[in-house]
Formats: C-alpha cells, structure tokens, sequence
C-alpha cells in the first residue's frame, strides 16, 4: 500500500491497484462489452492471466481478513515467500480441476443475542475467489441497477440513505415498504444462481462449474450446504447481488420502466420528476421505487393502497421466483409521517415544518441513531476503553489509536442523522461515565510539547479532547451533522472518464513505468517484494529516495534498508527506489570507490547524510564529509 493511499477508502485502494498492474483496460473491456450485451465464454482465459493473479494477491493481502486462517492454518504471510512464478502457476493448476478445501466456520456475536455464522475459506481459496471477483466485478457491474448500493464499487450507506432521504422528502413518498428476508445469505437457491449469472451473459461453462463447487465448499464440522452463499467468502457478496439484481428491475418494470406512447424527457435529473410520472400518474399502475443496500431494502409509494399491493406481491414474487421467505414480524407498510423507519443504522420519519405552495402540509425527514446502533456503539466503546485501561505501557499508545479511529468511524457514519448531535452526546454520557471510572488519571490539561495531528483536531474540539498518559482520547460528542450525497452520476470505476473523478493522484507517475515494473518482476524474489516496490515506486512518485531525480529503466534499484542478511524483511517499510549508482556508494566499502562516485555524483551535505543514514542500516561507515568534493 503506498503512502497516499494509507487513508483511501478498499475500494479506491482496489482501484489503484488495478492500475499498478495494468488490468483496468481489460477491466474497462469488459464493463463495455457487457453493456453491449456480449455473451462471455472463455472468461477462465482472463481469469488465469498473470497480472489478475498478481492483481488478486496484491487485494488480499491488503485486507485485514488475510491474518485470519481458515481450515489449513495458513494466512497471507505463508503465501508471502513464495516467488511470483510458483504463485500464478499454482493457482493455474488448482483451477484445472477445482475443488476447495472445507471452509472454516466462525460464528460472530449479534446485538439480538443471536449469532451470524460466517465461512472463512482457506488463502488460496480466497485468491482464487479474488481473480474471479475481478473479472466478474465488471460485467455485472454494466448490469446492475442505479440503487443498488451495497457492496459495489464507488457506492456506500451514504448513497442509500441520500435516496431515502430524496424519496420521502422531495418526493412526497411517505409510505415506505420494509421487508425482511429470512435469513437471505443462508437460503439462497444455487441453481437460480446460475442460471441468473448466464441470463447476465456469464456463460462460461468450466467457470460456472467452479462456483456451484464453490457454493457447495464443505462447512467444517457441519457438512456439504445445499443452498446459500456463506459470508466471509470474498465473491460471495457479489453473488448475492446477482440474486437480488432480478427484484432491482421488477420493481422497476411495476413503474419507472412502464414503456408509455409517447418518449418523454425528464424534467430534472435523478428521475424524481418527469413528465412521463406525471403521465403515469394518470393510471391506476402503482407507484414505486426501491432502495437496497445488499439484502436490506425499502420500497417508496404514494398511497398506502399502493404499498399495501406491493407489499403482498413482493413477498409472493421473492417466494415463487427466488424461493425466499420473509420476517412476518420485521416485515410491514408504515406511514413515515406516524412511525419510524429503520434503515442502516438508522431510523427515520417525516416531521411537519411550514405549508407547501398548494396549501398542504410540508414534511422533512428527521433521523436518528436506531436503538440497536446506540446499544451497540455504547458496548464498543466500554469494551474500547477497557483495553486501554488493560493494555500494557508499551502498547497502550497503539490502544488508544484505535479507540480514536472507532470514534472518527462512529462520527463518520452516523453523522447523516440529523439529530446525531444529540444522540452522540447521550451515548458519550454513558461511555465517558465509564471512562472517568476505569482511567482515573484521565486529563483536560493538554500535555506540553504534545502536536495533536490534523485528524485528531479534524474530529474533536480542541477542549473536549481528554488526555491520558500523554495521549489524547477523542470524544463521542461534538459531531454535527452532515446530510448524505448522491454518487455523482459519471462516477464509474470501469470507464477512463468515470474514474477521473475518483483520483488524481497519480499525474506524476509515469503510466509506462508501472506497467514495466508490474511485467518486469524480479524471478528470484518473493511475491510480497513485487508488489511492495510497485507500491515504494508511486510513494515516491518515480523520484530516487536522495537525489529525487527521475528514476528510469536501466537506472533504478529497489533497496532493502535493513539488508535481508542482517534480517531485513521484503515489508513496504524496508523498502526504497534509489538510482543504481545511489546503490551502490550505499554499499561499497572501498574508500577510493567512494571517492570516485562522490565526484561523479557531486553530492551536496543533505544528500550525503542521506546515505550515511542508509549505510548505517546496512553496517558501512559512514562517508566523512571532509573526503567530499561537495559539501
């Protein structure tokens, strides 16, 4: 991971990473083959491509989850000795004829009390499943539909909540339907699947036999599953969008795909007023518009008669076409301006505020943190301030980090609750409470000579920040809110000018460099020193880490600041790009040598201590500045 992306989001991070290997444009082919409704049929030809195997390590190894073993007791670090060429010719051969090992089963506590069970393949699997996400991601992508907002590239929460608020506020939608599906990741129909994936033009047969084998992965200690996709598995939340995509575009045919006699142009964009609604409106078809983040959805009408018929025909059409079942109990019609909505994390409601030009009544939405957030968010934030108050002096600094990083994510998320002010203070009552009792020695008094960094004084006021053993703990309150935003709409990871939008970091890197380095990788050297000096190249912007000159092919070196014999590793830390002959006066011990290259050079003193520095690292001298021609 390079230094700009740290703070980037996975999902522009797995964007930039396709670039580094050069595997956008044959993403980008495919996205646009797939709108033009190709049919796919030697989709494992690609799947099987170095760069996408290279690709799939380099996302893996980037996810938290890749430390997590599955049934072999392996993890992310196994695979990292391995040379490259081992690597792409192991995962060739596992997908000749493809049979996963059993899936590791780990259940996770739920707020109910209940438990989610998630299935954690083993690492291989898991890569393997990556390559096949990467050449998938696209063609469904092209296929999928505008408000589908959970787990796909450039969408989020955000997105989701900014429709709901549009529908119910702008829109005049105060009839919601909310619909519960039983237990959907556990029942999902594995034939349906199929066939759903080649109705989208995935008809390579081998690929398709490779997930049914996926699908059907034995459990260990429970056996062989014969429906649902287990969460925990890299593809799977693709997968279940394949499913769901089918009520996307039923809901849409029951309104906004309606063909009418005449083409009308729509009066203002993202489609809430047009003149062909209006025309329709005229009808007895009823109006609708779903929202859904993966399996959590909600249908907009406007009349209760109208939410009530689609209330009952999309439980018998996710019963007879999908064969899912709905929560009787969570499942109901409300009426946004007499009752809550939940979504999310959120609950929401339409509150009076002024008369419309007409007369009638005016509604804004009001949202607040659902009362599960709120136990939630209490329960981590005591289980939080209990590691620090456990945690060893050593490692105590590290603790409080990640507590300020729960607190920046909370303020984050739930700042697109219009009351979240309030809500986060009620909440901080309760954990600083909880706080003052366990760490005593808890500060206002900011301690001398301590910087607070941009993201600490981004995220908490100055005075409401506590301070214990000289390190600062941010607040749960002072957050204000934040109303959520549309996608922009020419945002597209699979299109040059869509992606334009997303970064603009790299303008200094010369694209034809990185496609050298990713062909180009060094045979006798571990995969995890490939795909981190790719990663050390865009840090430092193609620029030699002393002289900041370009670095060219033919005259650039990947160096191990603490050299591999003395017990340097091939971690992105311990790795810098250093012109050839910056190489080699770092390493060379003869002093006429040095003299030579310190005249060819002509280093001045910052430089020289630059290498001094390095050479240390390395156990050579240092060069004395009196033997410089420059100093």
């Amino acid at each position: 991971m390079t230094t700009k992306n740290r703070n980037k989001s996975p999902k522009v991070r797995k964007l930039r990473n396709a670039e580094y290997y050069n595997f956008q444009r044959i993403q980008d082919n495919l996205y646009q083959q797939s709108k033009n409704n190709k049919i796919f049929k030697n989709l494992l030809e690609i799947i099987t491509m170095e760069e996408n195997i290279l690709l799939a390590y380099r996302n893996i190894k980037k996810n938290k989850g890749s430390h997590t073993a599955g049934t072999d007791k392996k993890t992310i670090d196994d695979i990292a000795n391995w040379g490259v060429k081992n690597l792409i010719e192991h995962i060739r051969k596992k997908l000749e004829w493809y049979q996963p090992k059993s899936v590791r089963r780990v259940e996770i506590p739920k707020a109910n009390g209940k438990v989610r069970a998630l299935g954690i393949p083993t690492i291989i699997d898991r890569i393997i499943q990556q390559c096949i996400l990467q050449v998938l991601e696209p063609i469904c992508e092209a296929k999928f539909f505008e408000r589908n907002n959970g787990f796909r590239p450039c969408r989020s929460t955000e997105h989701a909540m900014a429709q709901s608020y549009m529908y119910a506020q702008k829109s005049h939608l105060y009839f919601v339907v909310d619909i519960d599906i039983k237990g959907f990741f556990d029942n999902v129909n594995h034939a349906k699947l199929l066939k759903q994936m080649w109705t989208l033009g995935i008809r390579d047969k081998k690929l398709l036999s490779i997930i049914s084998v996926m699908l059907k992965a034995e459990i260990a200690e429970i056996g062989f599953p014969e429906k649902g996709t287990p969460q925990g598995g890299i593809i799977s939340p693709l997968l279940a969008n394949i499913v769901l995509n089918e009520l996307d575009w039923w809901i849409t045919s029951q309104w906004e795909n309606i063909p009418t006699r005449y083409s009308y142009k729509p009066a203002k964009e993202r489609g809430y007023a047009t003149y062909k609604f209006n025309a329709l409106r005229n009808t007895n078809l009823k109006e609708c518009y779903i929202v859904r983040y993966a399996d959590d959805f909600k249908i907009f009408c406007r009349t209760r008669k109208d939410a009530e018929n689609i209330f009952i025909a999309t439980k018998k059409w996710l019963k007879e076409r999908l064969n899912l079942d709905i929560s009787e109990e969570k499942s109901k019609v409300i009426d946004l301006r007499k009752q809550y909505s939940e979504y999310l994390g959120f609950k929401m409601k339409l509150i009076p505020k002024g008369k419309m030009h007409k007369g009638t009544t005016k509604y804004i939405v009001k949202s607040k943190l659902s009362e599960k957030a709120r136990k939630k968010i209490i329960q981590e934030g005591k289980d939080y301030i209990k590691q620090i108050q456990h945690s060893e002096p050593t490692k105590q600094k590290q603790t409080i980090s990640k507590y300020n990083a729960y607190v920046m994510g909370v303020h984050n998320y739930y700042r697109m609750a219009t009351t979240v002010a309030n809500d986060l203070k009620e909440i901080a009552f309760v954990v600083d409470k909880n706080a003052r009792i366990r760490l005593s020695e808890l500060s206002k008094i900011k301690p001398k000579n301590l910087v607070l960094n941009k993201a600490i004084k981004k995220y908490g006021k100055s005075k409401a920040i506590r301070y214990y053993n000289n390190q600062p703990i941010l607040p749960l309150s002072y957050v204000t809110h934040k109303s959520p935003m549309f996608k922009k709409v020419n945002i597209n990871k699979y299109t040059p000018e869509g992606r334009e939008e997303i970064h603009k970091k790299l303008e200094t890197v010369r694209p034809y460099m990185l496609i050298y380095l990713s062909k180009n990788y060094i045979p006798n050297k571990t995969i995890e020193y490939n795909d981190n000096r790719i990663s050390k190249y865009v840090a430092q912007q193609g620029k030699c880490k002393v002289t900041e000159s370009n670095l060219e092919i033919g005259n650039m070196h990947c160096h191990h600041i603490i050299p591999v014999k003395f017990g340097g590793t091939d971690e992105y830390e311990n790795l810098i790009f250093v012109t050839k002959d910056i190489h080699k006066l770092i390493h060379i011990k003869d002093q006429k040598l040095i003299a030579e290259y310190l005249r060819k050079l002509k280093l001045n003193k910052s430089k020289i201590n630059k290498i001094n520095l390095l050479r240390q690292k390395a156990k050579n001298n240092k060069i004395q500045l009196e033997s410089c021609v420059n100093k």
